[in-house]
């Protein structure tokens, strides 16, 4: 019998797989033996590439997201508001959305909320600091992770006028903003309190039809996220779709789109 066959017989009976990540999908906590395809549109390559631009070359390998990301971006567009991003660091998703999205002569605005100063450590429950996480988040800020350089931001997205960078730390800066009909709201924190709070904040804003997408829902690490969104998902009877990309995502019930004619 081959060494192949020999190996992946043997990690079978423990449980495992042997994928080949030369040919399969494998970054970002994500192994995939399905074909993504979306990695060789001209469209997607060229928002992937300015998100990595806004984060000056890095690049974090989250291809699935970002194209997760897009999609419901671009759905959101048939639906009327204001788009919003708690958790924009050096602006990597939000890039990626407005470059796709050719945002400049879009007239609808795109918030952009953030400390712009790192996590707010005194925001961690007792079960995130048994975690590690403020230990994390601090080495993260320590190592140049989060971007804490206004003028780099502002740099960053000076491309778009309607891109509103909003400094502050949620949820005390949201009652702060201009707007009382969202369509898109993409959540991203890393952190169980601030993303709780701007998730009940924006779903009573959220248009029908409109969306959002949480980046850390079934993340790594991140199960106190998971209980405080799914908290706030029953207090409004509503259930987050789990992806495998570690993303959440829900859908306000409604429409706010033109539905096609129905089929004879």
């Amino acid at each position: 019998m081959p060494w192949k066959q020999l190996a992946q017989n043997g990690l079978g009976r423990l449980g495992y797989r042997l994928i080949n990540t030369r040919t399969h999908y494998s970054h970002d906590g994500l192994h995939s033996l399905h074909h993504p395809h979306f990695l060789s549109d001209p469209a997607f390559q060229a928002a992937y590439a300015r998100g990595v631009a806004a984060s000056h070359g890095h690049d974090p390998q989250t291809h699935w997201r970002v194209h997760v990301a897009l999609w419901a971006a671009r759905q959101s567009l048939a639906i009327p508001g204001d788009f919003v991003e708690c958790g924009v660091n050096a602006g990597f998703v939000s890039s990626a959305i407005l470059h796709a999205l050719d945002w400049a002569p879009l007239p609808r605005r795109f918030f952009l909320v953030d400390t712009f100063a790192g996590p707010a450590l005194n925001q961690y429950s007792p079960a995130e600091t048994a975690a590690g996480r403020p230990g994390l988040a601090h080495a993260s800020l320590a190592s140049g992770a989060y971007v804490t350089d206004l003028t780099r931001v502002h740099a960053n997205f000076a491309a778009w006028p309607q891109a509103r960078i909003v400094p502050g730390t949620v949820p005390e800066i949201l009652p702060s903003l201009d707007t009382n009909e969202v369509a898109f709201v993409h959540i991203d924190m890393n952190c169980a309190l601030p993303e709780r709070e701007a998730f009940a904040h924006f779903w009573p804003l959220l248009s029908p039809g409109g969306i959002i997408l949480f980046d850390d829902y079934v993340y790594y690490g991140h199960q106190a996220n998971t209980a405080a969104l799914d908290e706030v998902a029953a207090r409004f009877g509503l259930k987050i779709l789990a992806l495998p990309t570690g993303q959440g995502l829900v859908l306000k019930p409604g429409t706010g789109r033109s539905l096609p004619p129905a089929l004879p």
